[in-house]
């Protein structure tokens, strides 16, 4: 797919002479039809020009049908036809003969010698999303001969899937919503995106425009400071509008922030500044009777899926011609003369704002106005903010976001004011309970927070904002372009309840630290961290406004030294309450210095995940351990992963840990310690002022040598109560040690996690003694073990009364349907057990029968069975509903083989 940038050839009413636009970039694929050569076996004869609305599709397909009629090489002469697709949809059955001549009447005694040469004739589709035919109407009853009569969308099916004419040349221009369709349509298409104005040549429009630079300059920075409105500024025609009415403010003497800081309000006050004020004040005379029809026209338009209007369409909703005159006297409306009057709006973003219009003017209003019998190709707020239809037709998204933005008092009272029509107030209501959450939930997704986020801030109502927000507890936010900064600061301010912010923050958005920019313009690059800088403060003075804010989680971010200590400095602040901070793979590395340093003394601190690219980092340990040590430090729980220090370091670590009397989960997963750092731990498991009860070392390279000193600290802490050493090769013997610990009366520890440990047979004839004895296990894992053949001495232990296991874990471990009769036999027995994980391992239907009918007796304590049950036979069913009538305490969690395993402890859940 290729892209090239083209300029529209217009004339906008106040540029003197005429502002003309060329095209700045050729594609060499679009040589072949500007200058039709010989078709060769690799010549496309199907192109599509496909882009939004207004960056020039058609205009480039008339100048493409203009080189083709007039190339001066061919040997005779190239014809070219131009069918507009919403003029085809009233078309009634015709030949195809009859279709293209209709509009070239002098051409009809030579239609069928053109049609014969169709290697030399050019069609073009124009506006393909904008036909409306019957599903499937396109491919059904494909017709061959042009003189056979055919309903319009048979002939243009034919003419598309090349059974009529094949050899001719075929341009289609459409927007991106009907590409599917296309591809499924045409024959090897050349797809071409015609993306209209690159940021220079918006720029140079600007400076085009405005008499002044410096006021050219100052009104490009502000649209590109909406990122939606300079998404839209790629069509000339938005670019029009937008330096007409900041001119315009600019002039009198107004602050063009406030209009460009929201679409809406830079739309609205367009179509205001269109209309100006009589001498007396007040509405100008005349506006509001023609008001009502455009807006339904503009409503109806978005729901059908139309672009342009002829004289049908204004019949049918009872326009009449002569109300729109003040809107094509202003450039608001086009009028096209090709053969019958058709009216269009200057670009598809106009009409949008329109339609949202629709929806704010009073009922009665309409009613009055004899529209209300006209509205029912338009639905209702509900139906317009549905998903379901918003995925349809996407511009249905675009009229929700004007919607919000006419919810602001201050524009309903300059509409009024304008027009002299009355603004439904009742708009609000309806807008929160369709597009808002329902109460009870109390965190959105990443996807709607999005949504939200810009509705509520495209408002610009403080009230609507805290009514909307309410509820909401978290919210997790992923920050891609400054827009959505200043969308979120807007919102978060007014989130009175909010409890938890989970932070993701892109690429590009800070450039101070990013390598790849190193070569560009310094002065632009401080101008967008300045900028970037001052939405990112006001973004997280939440931290230390909204007292009810405790939870920060920042991930996958892409940071700056500037935005980290911005974002310290509000934490530090005395009347930030955070209790939960956590930090992972965030860039630059030297950030987790600062986070460290922000949060020495923080007393309202609890807990604290330290996660990321800071291997090597020597100062970040010596820092924590002045977290530790600090006389107001209440962490209860750490989590520092994937972190390589010293012996000495390691030191420093342990004796903070001496201190610290606050410290009760310790998870230091990924971190590599060396046998002399597992000493050093160990010794401090051992010292008396040790207070830790959880302690995860999975992953941490730990091997049979280390248990020694596990083992001897089990024995001597009294407080320890949970053991992570997954994925760690620990083996039988590792196992054995451990065990040894684990037999004394003094060890109080309760949960051991040895997921991914390689233990085998003799591991599991350790662990059985152990819980036959007077063990206060009662939470073991051993899952991803192959210890299918051990399992004997474990279902044992299961038997035995004396057993305190309540949760064990063997998720897959190899169990074959072999052993089902004797875990069977163990599960009736055991008087303990209440958690049985058997995922993920291959039981086959014959063993899961034996399970389930073991289960029936209702004499075991189990209360949660996990399966992996790829298969249901209906004696598997019928079991399931008596394990479910005669055990009804018991939950079986079936899963496929697609499921997959969380994290072995999270302190932080």
């Amino acid at each position: 797919m290729e892209k090239f940038s083209v300029w529209k050839d217009i004339l906008w009413t106040g540029d003197d002479g005429g502002f003309h636009y060329n095209i700045t970039q050729r594609s060499p694929k679009l040589m072949t039809y500007l200058n039709p050569q010989p078709l060769t076996e690799f010549t496309p004869l199907t192109m599509v020009l496909h882009g939004p609305a207004g960056v020039g599709k058609t205009t480039l397909a008339r100048e493409l049908m203009l080189d083709w009629t007039q190339d001066d090489l061919a040997e005779t002469s190239n014809s070219a036809f131009y069918l507009s697709c919403k003029g085809l949809n009233h078309r009634g059955p015709c030949t195809f003969e009859e279709l293209i001549s209709a509009n070239w009447p002098h051409v009809q005694d030579d239609i069928l010698a053109i049609l014969a040469g169709a290697e030399k004739v050019l069609f073009i589709l124009d506006g393909f999303d904008e036909l409306k035919v019957p599903s499937g109407a396109l491919i059904h009853d494909l017709c061959g001969d042009w003189k056979e009569q055919k309903p319009v969308p048979v002939l243009l099916g034919s003419l598309l899937k090349r059974k009529m004419l094949p050899k001719a040349t075929l341009l289609i221009t459409t927007r991106p919503g009907a590409l599917r369709e296309l591809r499924l349509l045409t024959e090897q298409p050349l797809f071409i995106e015609i993306e209209g104005f690159l940021e220079e040549e918006r720029k140079a429009y600007f400076l085009k425009h405005f008499e002044e630079e410096s006021q050219a300059l100052r009104a490009f920075d502000l649209m590109r400071n909406n990122a939606a409105l300079f998404q839209l500024g790629s069509a000339p025609s938005v670019c029009w509008v937008v330096c007409s009415c900041l001119r315009q403010q600019m002039e009198s003497g107004a602050d063009p922030a406030a209009t460009c800081r929201t679409t809406t309000g830079l739309f609205l006050r367009f179509l205001c500044g269109r209309f100006a004020p009589p001498p007396g004040g007040g509405p100008r005379p005349g506006l509001q009777a023609p008001l009502k029809p455009l807006c339904l026209l503009a409503a109806e338009g978005v729901w059908t899926r139309s672009s342009l209007f002829d004289g049908e369409d204004l019949r049918r909703l009872g326009v009449d011609p002569s109300a729109l005159c003040p809107f094509l006297d202003r450039n608001i409306l086009q009028k096209s003369e090709d053969g019958e009057a058709c009216y269009s709006f200057i670009h598809l973003s106009v009409q949008q704002f329109l339609a949202a219009v629709f929806y704010v003017l009073e009922p009665e209003e309409q009613e009055a106005a004899g529209l209300g019998g006209r509205r029912r190709r338009v639905g209702d707020v509900q139906k317009l903010l549905s998903q379901e239809e918003r995925l349809k037709n996407p511009s249905l998204t675009h009229v929700g976001y004007f919607l919000f933005g006419l919810c602001n008092e201050r524009r309903a009272v300059e509409l009024e004011t304008t027009f002299g029509c009355l603004v439904s107030t009742a708009i609000k209501r309806e807008l929160l309970r369709y597009t808002l959450m329902p109460q009870g939930k109390k965190s959105f997704s990443v996807t709607d927070t999005k949504e939200v986020l810009r509705c509520l801030y495209e408002s610009q109502e403080e009230q609507l904002v805290k009514d909307a927000m309410a509820h909401v507890k978290e919210m997790s936010i992923h920050l891609t372009n400054t827009s959505e900064m200043m969308q979120s600061s807007f919102c978060l301010k007014h989130c009175a309840n909010l409890q938890k912010i989970s932070l993701q923050v892109g690429k590009k958005i800070f450039l101070e630290n990013d390598p790849a920019l190193k070569s560009d313009p310094q002065n632009e690059m401080s101008q967008h961290d300045h900028h970037s800088l001052q939405l990112w403060a006001d973004l997280c003075s939440v931290f230390s406004s909204n007292e009810n804010l405790n939870f920060l989680d920042v991930k996958e971010s892409f940071l700056s030294h500037s935005s980290v200590r911005i974002l310290c400095e509000q934490i530090t602040h005395v009347t930030c309450h955070l209790q939960k901070v956590v930090i992972k793979n965030v860039s630059p590395a030297s950030a987790y210095r600062d986070f460290c340093l922000a949060l020495v003394g923080k007393k309202t601190l609890t807990h604290l995940a330290l996660e990321g690219s800071f291997h090597g980092d020597k100062m970040l340990l010596l820092l924590l351990c002045e977290v530790l040590k600090h006389p107001r430090c209440n962490l209860q729980c750490l989590r520092l992963g994937s972190c390589s220090d010293t012996i000495r370091q390691w030191a420093d670590f342990s004796s903070a840990l001496k201190v610290n009397q606050s410290l009760k989960c310790l998870d230091l997963t990924a971190s590599e310690f060396l046998d002399e750092g597992v000493r050093l731990l160990c010794l401090t498991l051992r010292h008396p002022k040790c207070v830790l009860q959880k302690l995860s070392l999975e992953n941490c390279q730990l091997t049979e040598a280390c248990c020694k000193e596990l083992s001897s600290a089990l024995i001597v802490n009294q407080r320890l109560t949970h053991l992570c050493l997954a994925k760690n090769d620990l083996g039988d013997g590792g196992v054995k040690i451990l065990c040894e610990g684990l037999s004394y009366p003094e060890c109080q520890l309760q949960t051991l996690v040895l997921r991914h440990c390689n233990i085998n047979r003799h591991g599991c004839k350790y662990i059985s003694k152990i819980l036959q004895g007077d063990s206060n296990l009662t939470s073991l894992d051993l899952g991803f073990n192959p210890i299918a053949t051990g399992l004997c001495f474990l279902y044992e232990a299961l038997k035995k009364p004396n057993c305190n296991l309540k949760c064990l874990g063997l998720w897959g471990c190899s169990i074959t349907p072999f052993s089902c009769q004797y875990l069977a036999s163990a599960l009736v027995s055991s008087r303990s057990l209440e958690t049985l994980d058997l995922d993920q391992n291959a039981w086959g239907q014959s063993g899961i029968v034996v399970l389930l009918k073991a289960l029936k007796q209702n004499n075991g304590s189990l209360k949660t069975l996990r399966l992996k049950m790829d298969k249901s036979t209906m004696e598997i069913q019928r079991l399931l509903k008596d394990v479910k009538e005669n055990n009804p305490r018991l939950t079986i969690e079936c899963s496929d083989a697609r499921t997959t395993r969380s994290s072995c402890c999270d302190f932080f859940s």
